[in-house]
């Protein structure tokens, strides 16, 4: 007999969280569950928490204390996702409103109540409704950055197949509804260097099996030393998507090596000057931490420095949050919250002014954008829900490309007709 009930499923933190929830979605639906108006209105409210930081942990509890604040009577709330799988039976006693806290995999026993707990990451999906979609390739990462408690809590890397990726994007609807596939993973380059008969550098056949359904093929999250002239040429050329997200954190490297991190600042501006070189066109992402344990001011001044020089597109900056467990809780050299501030908000100012520059400079040029609804699309220089958007005509057809001009640049986003 079907299941009768309804699901509402709310989702925090980054895109790779996106990928879990739509596979709880389309296992809670294969199961008869159909979803609410509202959580307000759900006889199943699964809520799927981020880690990462301090904010995120606090976004999650605030959260869950209003969704069961607004859930119906008899309803059931389920706490999955970083949180849960991170703090367990802690989150669970601090949390008595909750009826469910569950790792990875266990809501999505819900309409079958004799099947264990399953694993995410191969399974199914619903079509997707937009005209793009996120691809998760891989669970877990190897390494053992001093900032990340991620490995504790998503473990291992586990690189899935190539043909359990395409059988994905295919299902989601590349080539018919889908017109760009966005790859993520915890460490994306690393792909398949945990399968035997795979190894390093098996990001480029994937990229290109993946670009040959699709038109767009975004990835984020790179890792920088892993950025191979193959990497960067599949990027450039048959993803249809030159834009290198690059895990920078930062560019001095007495710092860096205290993150247990590679590179400096001077080979990562000779590396974007050198795609840039190859792909005039490329756009860049990076992000950075202020406020590492040990940052001078020295340090602080060198990354202003390279944000001006490097002139990326888009850039993120997060304040140092100290985890517990990671190589850098127990760090000397902790810098002062008020000093922290002030780094972030001197360096959100640069990178605003030459954000705001490099959308002004598109005025006046043609460019292809896809309509991801009605009056909004993006190029190639925008990824979904994080960058900016180029507002269009509300008449342009949506899941459709079109060719438009820049009209105008209004900080992040532009107008195109």
């Amino acid at each position: 007999m079907a299941d009768t009930r309804t699901y509402w499923v709310e989702t925090l933190g980054c895109p790779k969280n996106q990928v879990d929830s739509d596979k709880l979605v389309g296992t809670l639906e294969a199961d008869g569950l159909r979803v609410a108006a509202s959580p307000d209105e759900a006889d199943v409210v699964v809520v799927n928490t981020c880690a990462f930081i301090e904010s995120a942990r606090q976004e999650s509890v605030d959260t869950i204390l209003a969704l069961a604040d607004g859930r119906r009577p008899g309803s059931e709330l389920i706490v999955t996702g970083c949180m849960a799988e991170r703090y367990g039976d802690e989150l669970a006693e601090a949390l008595p409103e909750v009826d469910r806290v569950a790792g990875f995999g266990v809501p999505v026993t819900l309409g079958r109540k004799s099947v264990p707990s399953l694993d995410l990451l191969n399974l199914p999906r619903p079509r997707s409704v937009r005209p793009w979609a996120y691809v998760k390739i891989a669970e877990g990462c190897d390494r053992s950055c001093g900032f990340c408690a991620i490995p504790s809590f998503r473990g291992k890397q586990r690189s899935r197949s190539v043909a359990e990726i395409l059988l994905e994007v295919e299902q989601l609807g590349a080539g018919d509804a889908v017109k760009e596939i966005v790859l993520v993973a915890q460490d994306l380059a690393s792909y398949g260097k945990d399968v035997d008969g795979m190894g390093a550098g098996s990001i480029v056949p994937l990229v290109q099996a993946v670009a040959a359904q699709v038109p767009r093929t975004r990835l984020l999250y790179l890792y920088p030393s892993d950025l191979s002239d193959e990497l960067i040429d599949v990027i450039g050329g048959p993803s249809g998507v030159p834009y290198y997200d690059l895990s920078l954190q930062h560019v001095s490297k007495p710092l860096l090596r205290r993150m247990r991190r590679w590179g400096d600042g001077d080979r990562f501006l000779r590396r974007i000057v050198d795609i840039r070189t190859r792909f005039p066109d490329a756009a860049f992402r990076s992000n950075f931490i202020v406020g590492y344990p040990g940052e001078t001011e020295a340090d602080h001044d060198l990354l202003l420095r390279f944000v001006d020089e490097a002139q990326l597109d888009w850039v993120g900056f997060f304040a140092y949050s100290n985890e517990a467990g990671t190589y850098a809780a127990d760090l000397d050299g902790v810098v002062d919250e008020g000093l922290m501030k002030e780094r972030l908000v001197e360096l959100h100012e640069v990178q605003e002014a030459i954000t705001s520059a490099r959308r002004r400079d598109l005025v006046g040029r043609k460019i292809e954008v896809l309509v991801d609804a009605p009056g909004i699309a993006r190029s190639h220089r925008e990824t979904p829900e994080i960058d900016g958007i180029v507002e269009v005509p509300e008449s342009l057809v949506v899941g459709q490309f079109h060719t438009v001009e820049v009209q105008g640049a209004f900080g992040p986003d532009l107008v195109g007709a």
